[in-house]
């Protein structure tokens, strides 16, 4: 017998590319059909055959409350009565810019967009007008968004230009951006060294959420902060996945690190599509109407998105909400590896703040060729045993995990007792 979802899936393979609007949802890596939902409530999802699931994914990141809060469906409905929206300033839109300054105050000023995508493309068309360079760097295994400068490899040498990593990119435009690896504080100095003078930016994921989750070594965040203020590179903390999940503030106020410029998303939409980027007012004064660089969007600062943003953001500034987010997220990682550690398979894991890795290997990994290095054949027969059970993560050895406020003890130790059983299949080879 098909199910629903199956048939669902053969169907959008006749009329959406691979079935999906966006790629890693194919379950390409993982092997086997994706899933199509159709209810998430809290910690839970329902897909179309009416299958429970714990869900370890939260929409990328931006169900930090957990799916369908009331508080913020309720300030959802009630905005959207006015209108969906206007093309024209709303008073939401101060409101949810004087919050984000108030949060992370390195972002003086701020311009609300309608992705992640966009809000880094913009910032590093920002931090170019305002240094009139055209170089970027960017770390390896760090993904940005899909705009053409960001969507590149590293080429063969320390100094070789980048080489697009995506057809259609052409190759003059992915030669302006160097890439470097992860956390290799002395490849970051030599690089410097030879062509700081010359880089408009540089754009990094203050903590890396797609290769998996790596922790950045401090002295590799200091020196890049010491290196951007000596060159006069604008210095872009990408804080979409980061952003009010790891930290009230974010990774810059975790790890104390002020840059120059921050991108957001994810959870200042609460669910739906709102990005953002700003910082330092010099900087953001290169911006239209005010200066030469031009951006616009006739969505940005959509009144529907931003309220759902704002609730959010006014929920998750409770007294410890970020503590007891981090220590549930330990909890479910520290309780991975003690299974896995019984059963007699190769695992390891950990999490910052809500954001959590796991990665079938020796160590935790610190850099892109190390998460390579996992055993993917390993990570595929664990996602499936969990998909079977009723735990939904992402469907890929190269993703980070999140937990919601929403996710409960009984939601972890279920999680717990389903991952000795997929460790258990593991260790059978």
């Amino acid at each position: 017998m098909t199910s629903l979802n199956q048939s669902l899936f053969e169907q959008s393979q006749q009329l959406i590319p691979g079935g999906v609007n966006s790629p890693v949802r194919a379950f390409r890596s993982v092997g086997g059909t994706p899933i199509f939902f159709k209810k998430g409530l809290g910690s839970k999802l329902w897909d179309v055959d009416g299958k429970q699931y714990i869900d370890y994914i939260n929409s990328w990141g931006p169900m930090i409350l957990g799916h369908a809060h009331p508080q913020v469906i309720k300030a959802v409905q009630d905005v959207a009565e006015n209108s969906l929206s206007f093309g024209a300033p709303t008073g939401l839109e101060l409101e949810m810019a004087q919050l984000i300054n108030k949060l992370v105050p390195s972002m003086e000023q701020v311009r609300l967009v309608s992705s992640g995508t966009e809000a880094t493309m913009s910032a590093i068309r920002v931090a170019r007008g305002f240094t009139g360079r055209s170089k970027i760097l960017k770390f390896e295994g760090c993904y940005h968004g899909h705009a053409d400068a960001l969507l590149v490899k590293a080429g063969s040498g320390l100094l070789t230009f980048g080489e697009p990593s995506s057809a259609g990119v052409p190759a003059e435009v992915a030669a302006h951006t160097l890439t470097l690896e992860y956390n290799n504080t002395q490849a970051l100095r030599d690089l410097f060294a030879q062509v700081g003078d010359e880089l408009a930016c540089v754009i990094i994921e203050p903590v890396v959420g797609n290769m998996n989750l790596i922790v950045p070594h401090m002295e590799f965040l200091h020196a890049l902060r010491e290196l951007c203020s000596k060159h006069g590179a604008v210095l872009i903390f990408d804080e979409v996945m980061t952003g009010f999940r790891v930290h009230l503030g974010g990774a810059q106020a975790l790890y104390n690190i002020k840059p120059d410029m921050t991108t957001l998303g994810k959870v200042i939409g609460g669910g739906l599509p709102v990005g953002a980027f700003g910082g330092r007012k010099d900087i953001m004064s290169c911006l239209a109407p005010l200066g030469a660089v031009y951006q616009a969007g006739t969505l940005s600062g959509n009144p529907v998105a931003v309220t759902a943003g704002l609730q959010t953001l006014a929920l998750i500034q409770a007294p410890d909400f970020h503590l007891k987010l981090a220590a549930q997220t330990k909890k479910l990682v520290d309780g991975l590896i003690a299974v896995a550690k019984e059963v007699g398979v190769v695992f390891n894991a950990q999490n910052v703040g809500g954001m959590f890795g796991l990665y079938f290997c020796e160590h935790c990994p610190t850099s892109f060729n190390e998460i390579m290095q996992s055993n993917k054949e390993h990570f595929n027969k664990f996602f499936h045993s969990m998909l079977d059970s009723g735990i939904y993560l992402g469907p890929s050895a190269f993703e980070a995990g999140f937990v919601s406020a929403a996710h409960s003890d009984e939601d972890i130790a279920y999680t717990i007792v389903a991952a000795k059983k997929a460790f258990q299949l593991v260790a059978l080879g």
